[in-house]
């Protein structure tokens, strides 16, 4: 049996990783509208990200639309990759009779 990442597995992380995984490759989600979807609040979520950021998982940028400062996030390779290996060990774990 597969071991869980530790780093996605905190649930908070998991939801974030969760959500950023419905974004096709090189879409970012709003810092504002992950914590709306996340009902997070701004510090908590800013921990997690960067939790997932040092991780290599989520790639954090920030710029400016005209005058106001905006945080985007998005999967990185690696965070897709690793997503996929974390949710192919939870299934192996509720169904181990499917495991390859």
């Amino acid at each position: 049996m597969a071991d869980l990442d530790p780093v996605i597995h905190a649930q908070a992380r998991l939801r974030i990783m969760a959500a950023l995984s419905g974004l096709p490759d090189g879409d970012r989600m709003t810092f504002p509208r992950l914590q709306q979807i996340l009902d997070m609040t701004a510090g908590n979520l800013s921990v997690h990200l960067t939790k997932l950021e040092q991780a290599g998982y989520v790639d954090v940028a920030k710029s400016f639309r005209g005058r106001t400062p905006t945080t985007t996030a998005a999967l990185s390779a690696r965070g897709r990759v690793a997503f996929d290996d974390y949710t192919a060990a939870v299934r192996a774990l509720l169904d181990p009779s499917k495991e390859s």
